[in-house]
């Protein structure tokens, strides 16, 4: 899914195409698509676009006399820059949004359909809209901790809870976790000053350092490959390949459809953290550090 630092990319180079100009209309090329009635879609037609602007991991799309557009592209859904009146792909068009100099198309890959576009009214709408959780990235130290506090989740769950962190997913957050040296696990009730500061300090930097880059990657085009796995990430999609600060190899948690990395030396003092699949299969057998995971692994046990 794309977070905050491709979010805030996708804004600008949407915003530098579009700001200033009308909205010639909306192609649905999938109806359950869109998930409002009120406003109707077609009252967006003709409104020039004031701005774009992001609201957690949504994208929105503003319009003058109070209408917002806004696209939440779930895990699978991409925009792309086409020429005007761009053919929609009949299978991975969801939508064309027609501008004058070009057309914003919204793809969706695989056979669920997951993304959203919501039509709100007025700042009231688009607040209905908005999940409340604090933006890192404007916050001071003390709101941080209380958001972090509010609830004694995991460390993981946390940061990923839009309700408590706004723009923060599975794969940023496996990244800000490597890079304060926490543990996906720890309770967030439980960190105590000096390391809530550590993780708050890690949020910034790492969400500052990636936005940088993928604005930079984009250049003056349009970003075209966004995914969940990058290229310099630390632990993130790397499992079993070396931690790039240790050298261990890098640990996962699988559950559901959603897998944690994480390095073990760095982050849970060498300590394995139970895969719930492999843990069951194993039972007592379940290795509790590297180097019995290694022996299991190499038969040597």
């Amino acid at each position: 899914m794309p977070e905050l630092p491709d979010v805030t990319v996708y804004v600008e180079c949407v915003a530098a195409r579009i700001v200033g100009e009308p909205l010639l209309g909306v192609r649905l090329g999938n109806p359950f698509l869109l998930r409002t009635v009120e406003p109707p879609l077609a009252a967006c037609d003709g409104k020039v676009v004031t701005a774009v602007r992001r609201l957690g991991k949504r994208i929105v799309i503003a319009l003058d006399g109070g209408l917002f557009l806004v696209i939440h592209l779930m895990i699978a859904g991409r925009l792309h820059w086409k020429p005007p009146g761009a053919t929609l792909q009949r299978k991975l068009g969801l939508a064309a949004f027609d501008f004058p100099p070009g057309t914003l198309v919204l793809t969706e890959a695989g056979s669920k359909r997951r993304a959203a576009l919501h039509v709100a009214g007025g700042e009231a709408g688009l607040r209905a809209l908005d999940r409340g959780g604090l933006e890192v990235l404007a916050a001071d130290l003390a709101s941080f901790r209380a958001a972090l506090v509010r609830e004694n989740h995991t460390l993981k769950r946390a940061l990923t809870d839009p309700r408590l962190f706004s723009g923060i997913g599975n794969a940023y957050s496996d990244e800000i976790l490597h890079r304060a040296r926490l543990s996906p696990v720890a309770l967030s009730q439980r960190l105590d000053a000096e390391q809530s500061e550590r993780l708050y300090e890690a949020c910034r930097d790492t969400l500052v350092d990636w936005t940088a880059r993928l604005r930079e990657e984009a250049g003056d085009g349009f970003p075209e490959h966004v995914t969940a796995f990058r290229e310099g990430m630390a632990v993130h999609g790397r499992y079993r390949q070396p931690c790039p600060a240790c050298g261990s190899p890098v640990q996962r948690i699988v559950h559901a459809d959603n897998e944690t990395n994480y390095c073990a030396t760095c982050q849970t003092g060498g300590r394995l953290l139970a895969d719930r699949a492999l843990s069951r299969l194993l039972r007592s057998d379940w290795p509790r550090t590297l180097e019995e995971l290694e022996e299991l692994r190499t038969g040597n046990r």
